[in-house]
């Protein structure tokens, strides 16, 4: 074949010249048509290898059981390793064609290896991206921030073979440019900051097991509260709940402080904790009319009698006076309300019995005295969660009168109005 290639560069050689061209143009001409040449069949010959790599292993891989096979065609890696067909023949090709030219044939075979170089970084990078998306469906795995190890590997082999690339190129050895590399150190140190911060980070996160994909995580500083959608060598991505896009320097999670919902989700359970503020000049204690009417509520029967039992056993014991309120124990409208919220959030069906269930008094502040209630809601998809939440507080508001508390509220206009002479 190569004898061929030589027999027709002369002979196209001496055709030429035949015509009145000097020699050295002569050479000239038939190497830039032969070139032109080898680099369309080099073109057939991408497209012939292309077709039959992918349509073979198309077919075999459609009658394989595993799922890794289809990856590597859906990666284009055999599309990748077809390419190195037509570089190889350019390779072989342009010697001959360049016979009579060893300077231009040294730095054309330089090239060559350079371009074949690069081919193999390609196919190695679309194979390590089928390994990733593997061993990102391995249960193991799935929460890992494996991006980011691969990530390093990339630059860590780009690197390398692009050191080896510059290598063939000039041709220097590996030696001289692993030298100039070390004395860049500081260079590259800078360069690489945040990559080698990130995957510093990663290495902690995952250590740790801080964040994994799918978290729910909330960081003020960033805007960022949703679900971690992407985790790599430099960046967090999180999916807020409005549907934006959040990005976070990864590094950002181990200087700076961030929530995870995980635990949350893992129990199975949200906590509810807000407050409602009572007007304390509504504050009283509960007269006879008003326990009357409490005795009615069946969530309040079993805690009204054992009150009313241990108060009065408590002021016999202790001859309290009870011709005046202040004298002994007394129930109070805000200790009863209390009290029937907690039984009333004990028996919700929609809140985790096995975790804590508090009704509790807070410090009074200038807007009233607030009564927190505490406890999980056993339905953690936000849409269920606010809605029982809601449902609870609608009935504590609705039912607070019944207590004859009253709900602190700053004076709206209306209040003002109706101090106005009519």
């Amino acid at each position: 074949m190569m004898k061929l290639v030589d027999d027709t560069r002369d002979w196209l050689t001496t055709l030429v010249a035949n015509w009145g061209i000097n020699i050295e143009y002569s050479e000239i001409f038939v190497a830039v048509i032969l070139i032109i040449t080898t680099l369309l069949i080099a073109f057939a010959i991408d497209k012939i290898s292309r077709f039959l790599l992918l349509n073979v292993f198309t077919v075999l891989v459609k009658k394989s059981k595993t799922d890794w096979d289809d990856l590597l065609v859906e990666n284009k890696v055999f599309s990748a390793i077809a390419h190195i067909v037509p570089v190889i023949f350019i390779f072989m090709m342009l010697p001959h064609i360049l016979g009579n030219h060893p300077t231009v044939n040294e730095y054309i075979e330089r090239i060559s290896e350079v371009i074949i170089t690069i081919t193999f970084i390609v196919v190695l990078f679309r194979f390590l991206n089928t390994l990733r998306t593997i061993l990102s469906r391995i249960e193991l795995f799935k929460d890992k921030p494996i991006d980011s190890y691969f990530q390093l590997a990339k630059i860590v082999i780009g690197i390398i073979l692009g050191i080896f690339s510059l290598a063939l190129l000039t041709g220097q050895s590996l030696t001289y440019f692993l030298g100039a590399f070390g004395a860049m150190t500081a260079v590259l140190i800078l360069v690489f900051k945040d990559t080698i911060l990130g995957f510093i980070a990663s290495i902690q996160l995952a250590a740790n097991d801080m964040i994994r994909l799918g978290d729910w995580v909330q960081m003020d500083k960033f805007g960022a509260d949703g679900d971690v959608i992407g985790i790599n060598l430099t960046t967090i991505k999180v999916r807020n709940w409005d549907k934006t896009i959040t990005t976070v320097p990864t590094y950002a999670f181990i200087s700076d402080s961030f929530k995870n919902w995980r635990g949350m989700q893992e129990i199975g359970a949200r906590r509810i904790s807000r407050s409602i503020y009572i007007d304390q000049n509504s504050v009283q204690f509960v007269n006879q009319d008003l326990l009357d009417k409490l005795k009615k509520i069946q969530l309040l029967n079993d805690y009204i009698n054992k009150t009313e039992n241990e108060i009065s056993k408590f002021n016999k014991e202790h001859k309290v006076d009870d011709s005046s309120l202040i004298n002994g124990r007394r129930m109070t409208n805000l200790g009863t309300f209390r009290a029937y919220l907690k039984n009333y959030i004990e028996n919700h069906p929609n809140i985790d019995k096995k975790l804590t269930i508090l009704v509790r008094q807070l410090a009074p502040t200038e807007t009233g005295i607030p009564i927190q209630i505490y406890a999980f809601c056993s339905d953690i998809e936000w849409v269920s969660y606010e809605g029982v939440q809601g449902d609870i507080f609608d009935h504590a508001l609705a039912i607070i009168e019944e207590f004859d508390l009253k709900i602190f509220q700053n004076p709206s206009g209306s209040d003002f109005n109706q101090l106005l002479p009519r």
